[in-house]
């Protein structure tokens, strides 16, 4: 696993899963042409943008780029990072045939050529900030114990903390941990789990 410091955003669930499998990061996906209208979605990217820069890591068809433009557009121009996937003909293996432009997106391609295109960007060799390396992480262990996720009423619970932290309501517990040591010291987390307990 590959560690960086941006978040990556990417179109749909399946480039998701394709880079949770080598990439070290929190990963946002803008479900495709959704992200024109989700308003909540596009303040949480401009966030992460601000906290700790963004990677825009579209398909390289025509969808993909309206996309990555979209976002150029709502996020300034010094937070965001470019890596673009080749021109690779061909067909996503889950699929019964090629896309309109014939070109294979991020799910298709293969672990190298994503890694080439982060390499291109600049993106694989950056240091991450040492601080980070020695900021006390929140664990999955915290949020069992905190009552976040593995126990009866946790949905519920992580349902008030998401709220509180102002990140979208479907947003796994996965997803929400990695987000919540980018944004928060372990103390503001446990202060977060204190105000919804109130």
């Amino acid at each position: 696993m590959i560690k960086i410091k941006q978040a990556v955003i990417v179109e749909g669930k399946y480039d998701k899963i394709k880079l949770e499998q080598i990439l070290d990061a929190v990963i946002i996906q803008t479900d495709g042409f959704g992200i024109f209208k989700d308003k909540q979605k596009q303040k949480f990217i401009r966030a992460l943008a601000e906290k700790k820069g963004i990677l825009i890591l579209t398909d390289s068809d025509s969808a993909g780029f309206v996309i990555r433009s979209f976002l150029s557009g709502i996020v300034s121009p010094e937070y965001i990072t470019h890596a673009y996937i080749p021109d690779i003909l061909g067909k996503e293996k889950r699929k019964s045939e090629a896309s309109k432009e014939g070109k294979l997106g991020v799910e298709g391609v293969s672990n190298e050529v994503i890694l080439k295109a982060l390499e291109t960007a600049g993106i694989i060799g950056e240091q991450t900030d040492s601080d980070a390396a020695e900021k006390k992480q929140v664990t999955k262990t915290d949020l069992y114990d905190d009552g976040i996720c593995g126990k009866s009423n946790s949905l519920e619970k992580r349902r008030k903390l998401l709220k509180v932290l102002n990140l979208p309501e479907r947003t796994s517990a996965n997803s929400m941990l990695k987000i919540i040591n980018t944004f928060l010291s372990y103390e503001d987390y446990k202060q977060a789990v204190k105000d919804i307990e109130n």
